[in-house]
């Protein structure tokens, strides 16, 4: 197109915008729809302004100029002018043009993926993750299109922040159901997983004037990172054979504990009824707190679950949960069952952090719990998750004789101890690495580092297919075989 412009003293060139390349620029925006095209030229001026296309000090043509090489309306230009530079995307002065702003500093745009994966590993028994194949797509699509079938408009407002009424009332009959505990909806909040949990626990405990809590030692990292952002420390309490030991404990001075006694993580045990009862009898004699973790309790392979803690004191367990194991960790979607004590301050607080969880995602999980969808995604994931265990213990007895399985038949992970001629375990670690292999010894999840004489591992199965297990364990045994 042959640009209408007659003023021979304009810029052309690196320090001008010319006819052709205002024309390569506003192309598109000049051929949108008549009703879109002028917000669709503010755009692509801005754009070109924050991508550095149009450099600061970039003179632009005349109003008149760019609107006769667009084709288009010159106040339709005069108006993206005047508001590219009320924004400060562009400086002009009277007779002296207009100019590209020298306050545009807009990053390169660049959307990053950080979300946690695997290192491209041969064979990866790191542990936590569950097979996410196992999603009941199915089931969950038509679940979603039953709720947004039936949803009432109201119920997209802002929701109650401790959860709808009705997921709380199934969730409640869910855990006494299945986990033994005193679930009185009232005292339910739906969380974004048992790190929001954690982290509402946190700065409840904070507020009070509580700024150490106890954790297990080995146990989770996580606690030390959640409880550290609500301004509170963690002190590393030991294990004993039957949970977390008592002595220390009482010595320790706390009046908050972190525990995970239905499957302690990493090691494996699950807290002895003697040790329930003296958790809980310290709990009472220093009015204090146990927060129970039950983060795979529903996943027991030789009996029955044993019921939750906070079935048997409920105002002095507030009980967390979450369906990352049992369904997916990416629906950030978890319970928390607290005291009548700190039911209000937790409520606030959860308010304050996000106003609520999303309402549809809570409606469409309590139609999922409802309708028996959960039970059978449990049942589902046993009978996998069984199977895989079963699996790996069976490998690890062929390609590793006697190695030790340690812990209940419970969980998502084992705890393998190898023979002693297969360490030192940094030896180990380091051969099995360069064969691909991705693994983590019960040693890492201890707070004092640990120089380890005896291989100990903490193998993740329920991502992996019986097959996978079987090679994985023969590609590590091939890597450290003399």
């Amino acid at each position: 197109m042959t640009s209408s412009r007659t003023n021979p003293e304009e810029p052309t060139g690196p320090e001008g915008l010319t006819g052709s390349a205002a024309w390569e620029l506003l192309l598109p925006a000049a051929s949108a729809p008549a009703r879109a095209r002028g917000r669709s030229l503010q755009a692509a001026l801005r754009e070109a302004v924050r991508s550095g296309r149009l450099a600061p000090d970039t003179r632009l043509p005349s109003s008149r100029d760019l609107a006769a090489d667009l084709g288009v309306s010159r106040g339709l230009v005069t108006e993206a002018y005047e508001q590219l530079t009320a924004e400060g995307y562009l400086r002009s002065g009277r007779g002296a043009g207009t100019w590209v702003g020298g306050a545009v500093r807009a990053a390169r745009p660049h959307a990053r993926d950080l979300a946690p994966r695997s290192p491209g590993a041969r064979a990866d028994f790191v542990p936590g993750t569950p097979d996410l194949s196992l999603f009941p797509r199915a089931a969950w699509a038509s679940a979603q299109r039953g709720v947004l079938a039936e949803a009432p408009h109201e119920m997209l407002g802002y929701p109650d922040p401790r959860g709808l009424p009705r997921l709380r009332t199934a969730l409640a009959e869910l855990l006494a159901r299945r986990r033994g505990v005193v679930a009185d909806p009232e005292r339910l909040v739906v969380v974004s997983g048992v790190a929001q949990a954690t982290a509402l626990l946190g700065f409840v405990l904070h507020a009070r004037g509580i700024r150490t809590v106890g954790v297990e030692d080995p146990g989770s990292p996580q606690h030390n990172t959640l409880y550290a952002s609500a301004g509170v420390g963690t002190v590393p309490l030991p294990l004993d054979g039957e949970g977390l030991a008592v002595g220390p404990l009482r010595a320790s001075g706390v009046r908050a504990v972190v525990t995970t006694p239905a499957h302690q993580f990493p090691t494996g045990i699950a807290y002895s009824a003697r040790r329930r009862a003296q958790l809980l009898d310290w709990a009472r004699s220093v009015d204090g707190l146990v927060f129970e973790d039950d983060y795979d309790g529903d996943f027991r392979y030789d009996r029955a679950p044993v019921g939750a803690l906070q079935g048997l004191d409920p105002e002095h367990v507030a009980y967390a949960g979450s369906v990352s194991k049992s369904l997916a960790p990416g629906l950030r979607l978890g319970w928390l069952l607290v005291p009548e004590s700190l039911a209000d301050e937790v409520v606030e607080r959860k308010r304050t952090m996000d106003l609520g969880h999303p309402t549809l995602d809570q409606a469409l999980f309590a139609r999922f719990l409802e309708r028996g969808d959960y039970d059978r995604q449990l049942r589902r994931c046993q009978r996998a998750y069984r199977q895989r265990r079963d699996a790996l213990v069976a490998a690890l007895e062929e390609h590793f004789p006697g190695a030790q399985v340690t812990g209940i038949a419970a969980g998502l992970h084992v705890i393998a101890e190898l023979p002693e001629k297969y360490g030192p375990q940094e030896d180990f670690l380091e051969r099995v690495a360069s064969a691909g292999v991705a693994v983590r010894p019960l040693s890492a999840y201890a707070h004092a580092r640990v120089d380890d004489a005896v291989v100990r591992l903490v193998l993740g199965y329920a991502h992996l297919s019986p097959g996978r297990i079987r090679a994985g364990v023969g590609l590590m045994a091939g890597a450290v075989r003399p």
